[in-house]
């Protein structure tokens, strides 16, 4: 039987991806998380480097899923070390001890290790990130490249799916700010939105069948190694993120564009990830986000 380790089930992507690999099976999944574990989880902190060990080489997996991360740039640039533990010495931890055990690795990255100046980005692009997020991930890749090298890396835009807090996703996030400024009160300010970042939303549900897809592929000879994309093909600013959620919700919100950059954080304008590699091979699903937000509305735990 095929056995699957996912590090980072409880998450927004780990959610997704555990609902996907439940399909299949014949398949063996064991899911780790830590500070949203949930029932039938194992809890483990990936910053132990003995407890992942240990962990790897009890389950004996043959493939390890890395879906755990921090990802929350302004986090990153104020806190260096906890970026660091995360996203670069949890990666190499989980790939030395997958490499002596055998098993196939994927590591999820993102489109910040681009400085979003000249899109659409190749995997074979030099990056050049421009935040502590983008060179800690940067630095996570060739962590897991150096000691794995059958690893594969993921390398993803904005992602949104189905939430149990709006917070949890920079799409969701927006909602709270949507629904505020329809208030009718003199002095309710409308909502302002980044009207000047261009990002490429992608659905988790979709990721999960473009990572099943790997999976499969790995299980047949056919393992893809080295960098990998994937993207949504929408380009949008948050300004249009919000607009397309009011449509939604059905609210008269006010919102108003903002035509400059809007975060301390420096943040690229436009990193559209080149999906070509595993579009080639077959691999991908994308769900218009029109009929993604309308799915993670309806099933929003504070819709019941």
């Amino acid at each position: 039987m095929f056995k699957v380790a996912v590090i980072g089930a409880s998450g927004l992507l780990g959610r997704a991806v555990i609902t996907e690999l439940k399909q299949k099976r014949d398949w063996q999944l064991v899911a780790t998380g830590l500070s949203r574990a949930s029932s039938g989880n194992v809890t483990l902190d990936i910053r132990d480097e003995s407890a992942v060990t240990q962990f790897i080489e009890h389950e004996t997996p043959d493939a390890v899923l890395i879906l755990a991360a921090e990802r929350r740039p302004d986090v990153c640039e104020h806190n260096p070390s906890l970026a660091r533990a995360l996203n670069v010495d949890a990666v190499r931890t989980v790939g030395t001890a997958a490499k002596r055990t055998g098993a196939w690795v994927l590591s999820i990255s993102t489109d910040y290790v681009f400085d979003g100046t000249c899109p659409p980005y190749r995997c074979d692009t030099p990056p050049a990130p421009l935040n502590a997020y983008g060179r800690s991930k940067l630095k996570g890749e060739q962590a897991l490249l150096e000691t794995n090298h059958a690893g594969c890396v993921l390398r993803l835009p904005l992602l949104y799916g189905p939430v149990t807090d709006w917070q949890e996703s920079a799409v969701t996030s927006l909602v709270p700010p949507v629904m505020a400024s329809t208030r009718t009160t003199v002095d309710t300010p409308a909502a302002a939105m980044d009207a000047w970042a261009i990002r490429y939303p992608t659905f988790t549900p979709d990721v999960a069948v473009v990572i099943r897809q790997l999976l499969e592929r790995h299980v047949s000879g056919n393992t893809v190694s080295g960098l990998a994309h994937w993207s949504g093909d929408e380009p949008m600013t948050k300004y249009d993120m919000a607009m397309r959620l009011a449509k939604a919700l059905q609210l008269d919100a006010r919102i108003t564009a903002v035509h400059t950059p809007a975060n301390q954080t420096p943040r690229p304008r436009n990193c559209h990830l080149d999906s070509s590699r595993l579009e080639l091979i077959g691999i991908g699903q994308r769900t218009p986000f029109d009929v993604a937000l309308r799915q993670i509305l309806t099933q929003y735990p504070g819709n019941d």
